[in-house]
C-alpha cells in the first residue's frame, strides 16, 4: 500500500489555475472537463472533439459523450472509434446494467465499429473488447460480458503498456469487477485499480478519469479517508460536469463531512439544472436529482429539515426527466422516506406514494422498494401491523422481481429492508425477541454488504433500527454496543450519536454520554452557522 501516499500527495497538487490552463484544451465557450489525449487514425479533423468525447465519458457524462461520439462519426463516415465512443457511452460499467434501449444502441454501435475497422492493431483492441461486451447480449448475462470487457482492456493495456487511455479503462473494469462483489471486504480489485491509476498519475495530473476512479476505488468506509484529496481534486479538474462536482460527497459523506457534502450536491445541481436548461427546457435533470438525494441525507443530519422539505417540493413538481435513469428514480424515492423515516415521522412515512406518479416506476423495482418499506416502517411504528403487512407482502414480490431480473444486488438490498419491517412488526404485535432477532439479521447482512454508488447510505441504517428497538425494549448497554457499531461505519450521523447519548447516559456511562452528546451540539451548531440555499 505504499502507492497510496504517493497518489494523494500528487492529486493534492493541482491546482485550480492549473486545472484552468490544462482544461481549456476542451473548451467550449468556456468549459473545463480535464484533460484528455486519445489519438486516432481518423481524421485529424475530429481528434479535438474526439478528446472531448473520452473527457466526458471519462466524467460519467454518458448522454453527452454519446451525442458528441455522434458528431465525430459524422464528421468522419469512416472513423470506427467514433462508433467505439457511442458503444461505451451506452455501457457504464459501474452503474446498472444497460436498460434494453441502451443495449440494443451500444450492440448497433459496437457492430459498425467492427465493420468499419480501424487503422491501427491498438484501436481495434479498444473495437475488439467492446464488441465482446456486447456480443450474444440475448442470451450471455451481464456480469459474464462485463468479464469479457475487462479481459480484453487487461490485454490491450499489456500490449501497449505507453498507452494510458488503456490502462485508465483496464482500472475501471476492476473497479466494476470489485463493485460486483459486494461481500468482498479485502477491496483487492478496487487496489489494485488504485495502483494502475497511481502510476499513471504523475504524467496526467488533469486527467479527469483518474481522479473519478480514484474516489470509486476508495468509496469504503475502511478507504475513504485515502480519497480525500482526490475528491478535492476532481471538482477542480472537471468542474464543468455536474457527476465531477459531485463524485467528491462519496467520499465527504463517509466520513461524515457534512458541509463540504451539501457545498459539493449544491454545486452539482445547479450545473446539472443549467445543462437541461439549455439542452431541454421543461425536463429535470437526473444528475441534480441525485445530487438532491446526498443533499438531504447531510441536511438531515444536521437538523436542516426545511431544506429537505424543500427539495421534496421540488420532487413533486417534476413533469418529466430529461432521462429515464435509475439514478434519478432512486433519488425521487428516498427523498421523501429518508425524510419521514430520520425524524421519526411514522404516520407521514405510512402514506408515502412513489411521485410523481406519472414516472415509469414499474422498470425500478428497488426504487419503489424505498417507498414500500418506508410505509412499512411507518405503518408498524404507528401500531398498525395489518396495515405494515401489505407492504411487508409487497417487498417480497419485488425481490422475487428483481431475481428474476437477475438483479441479485438489489434483491438483497430489499430483502434487508423486509426483515426489518418484518422486525418492527413483531415489535408492534408484542414479539419482542423475536423482533431483536429479525433486525439483527437484517443489522449483519446490511453490514456483509457495500452500499451502491446510487445512494449515501441506507434510507434508515438497519443496525441503527436494531439499537432504537433495544433502547426501547430498556436494554441500553446493548443498544449503546449497537449504536457505537453503525457509527463506526456511518460516522457523525445525527440520530445514532443522538441514540448512543441517551444509551449512554440510561446505562450509567457519564463518560460516553457527554462525549455524544457533545458531538449532537456540534452537528447543531454548525448548521446553525451554515449560509441559507
Amino acid at each position: 500500500m505504499r502507492f497510496l501516499g504517493v497518489l494523494l500527495f500528487a492529486l493534492s497538487s493541482v491546482s485550480p489555475a492549473a486545472a484552468g490552463m490544462v482544461q481549456h484544451e476542451h473548451s467550449h465557450a468556456g468549459e473545463r472537463l480535464g484533460k484528455v489525449h486519445f489519438p486516432i487514425s481518423c481524421d485529424p479533423d475530429v481528434q479535438e472533439k474526439f478528446n472531448r468525447a473520452v473527457a466526458t465519458l471519462h466524467s460519467f457524462w454518458y448522454d453527452e459523450a454519446e451525442k458528441t461520439f455522434r458528431e465525430v462519426a459524422a464528421a468522419d463516415p469512416e472513423c470506427g472509434m467514433a462508433w467505439w465512443g457511442v458503444a461505451m457511452s451506452n455501457y457504464h460499467p459501474i452503474w446498472a446494467a444497460p436498460t434494453a434501449a441502451e443495449l440494443e444502441r451500444g450492440r448497433e454501435a459496437a457492430a459498425r465499429a467492427v465493420q468499419l475497422g480501424a487503422q491501427s492493431e491498438r484501436e481495434r483492441g479498444y473495437i475488439d473488447a467492446v464488441a465482446a461486451f456486447y456480443q450474444d447480449a440475448d442470451t450471455v448475462d451481464h456480469q459474464t460480458r462485463a468479464r469479457r470487457f475487462e479481459s480484453g482492456m487487461e490485454q490491450l493495456a499489456a500490449r501497449f503498456p505507453d498507452d494510458d487511455e488503456a490502462a485508465i479503462f483496464h482500472a475501471l473494469t476492476l473497479i466494476a469487477h470489485g463493485m460486483a462483489l459486494p461481500n468482498d471486504k479485502t477491496y483487492t480489485y478496487q487496489k489494485e485499480a488504485a495502483g494502475i491509476l497511481n502510476g499513471i498519475l504523475p504524467r496526467h495530473q488533469d486527467h479527469p478519469g483518474i481522479a473519478h476512479y480514484v474516489i470509486h476505488s476508495f468509496d469504503y468506509p475502511a478507504l475513504a479517508h485515502l480519497a480525500v484529496d482526490a475528491a478535492r481534486a476532481y471538482s477542480k479538474i472537471a468542474p464543468s460536469s455536474a457527476h465531477a462536482l459531485h463524485m467528491p460527497s462519496h467520499i465527504f459523506v463517509r466520513l461524515g463531512m457534512w458541509q463540504e457534502t451539501i457545498d459539493s450536491n449544491l454545486d452539482s445541481a445547479r450545473a446539472g439544472h443549467d445543462h437541461v436548461g439549455r439542452t431541454d427546457p421543461g425536463g429535470t435533470s437526473w444528475d441534480a436529482l441525485h445530487a438532491y438525494d446526498y443533499l438531504a441525507y447531510a441536511y438531515l443530519q444536521r437538523a436542516e429539515d426545511e431544506k429537505v422539505q424543500r427539495l421534496i417540493e421540488e420532487i413533486h413538481a417534476i413533469e418529466r426527466l430529461d432521462l429515464d435513469h435509475f439514478g434519478g428514480y432512486y433519488a425521487i424515492a428516498a427523498i421523501p422516506a429518508r425524510n419521514a423515516l430520520e425524524r421519526r415521522r411514522w404516520a407521514e412515512a405510512a402514506t408515502l406514494t412513489p411521485q410523481p406518479a406519472n414516472l415509469h416506476w414499474d422498470l425500478y423495482a428497488y426504487a419503489e422498494a424505498v417507498v414500500s418499506f418506508a410505509r412499512a416502517i411507518g405503518a408498524a411504528r404507528s401500531g398498525d401491523p395489518g396495515r405494515a403487512r401489505r407492504d411487508l407482502q409487497r417487498l417480497g414480490e419485488l425481490k422475487a422481481k428483481l431475481l428474476d431480473q437477475n438483479n441479485a444486488y438489489w434483491a438483497e438490498q430489499v430483502e434487508i429492508q423486509r426483515l426489518a419491517a418484518e422486525g418492527w412488526i413483531a415489535r408492534a404485535e408484542n414479539r419482542d425477541e423475536e423482533a431483536v432477532t429479525l433486525l439483527r439479521s437484517a443489522a449483519d447482512r446490511e453490514d456483509a454488504t457495500e452500499k451502491h454508488p446510487v445512494t449515501p447510505g441506507a434510507v434508515l441504517p438497519a443496525r441503527e433500527m436494531l439499537a432504537d428497538l433495544l433502547l426501547e425494549l430498556e436494554r441500553p448497554e446493548q443498544a449503546l454496543a449497537e449504536y457505537e457499531r453503525a457509527i463506526q461505519d456511518t460516522p457523525n450521523r445525527l440520530n445514532a450519536l443522538s441514540g448512543a447519548a441517551r444509551a449512554a447516559q440510561l446505562a450509567g456511562d457519564r463518560g460516553k454520554a457527554r462525549h455524544y452528546y457533545l458531538k449532537v451540539a456540534t452537528l447543531l451548531a454548525a448548521a446553525e452557522g451554515a449560509p441559507t440555499s
